[in-house]
């Protein structure tokens, strides 16, 4: 049985539409590292910005892990690809965001000072 027009332009078009899936895939898995990996870089600024010694950082994230202070749930304690480890780096990133975020605050206050002077 030969195959109608419609169906040999129709398996085309599926075809054409698996190429762009595959496509689209690659692209989206390139896009989520370059996220991660600027995700990394402002994790590394905020740290960095506390002026905290490499050899006591280990400590400092664990002390904080233990405390009372508010974790603020992120995106990626919900990601199942990422597991365990994406919990334990997005509590890592909360808890270093929630200590940097009353200088940003602070910070904030003031440039609104400095821009409307009263």
């Amino acid at each position: 049985m030969a195959t109608s027009k419609r169906t040999t332009k129709a398996r085309a078009e599926v075809e054409k539409a698996r190429l762009k899936m595959v496509e689209y895939q690659a692209k989206m898995k390139e896009l989520e590292a370059k996220q991660t990996e600027y995700e990394n870089f402002d994790i590394v600024d905020i740290v960095r910005g506390m002026h905290i010694p490499l050899d006591d950082l280990a400590a400092v994230l664990a002390s904080l892990k233990g405390s009372a202070l508010p974790i603020a749930p992120t995106s990626g304690q919900s990601d199942p690809k990422r597991g365990k480890k994406a919990k334990a780096e997005s509590t890592e990133e909360s808890a270093v965001t929630d200590i940097g975020a009353d200088e940003t605050e602070a910070d904030t206050n003031n440039n609104e000072t400095e821009d409307n002077p009263e």
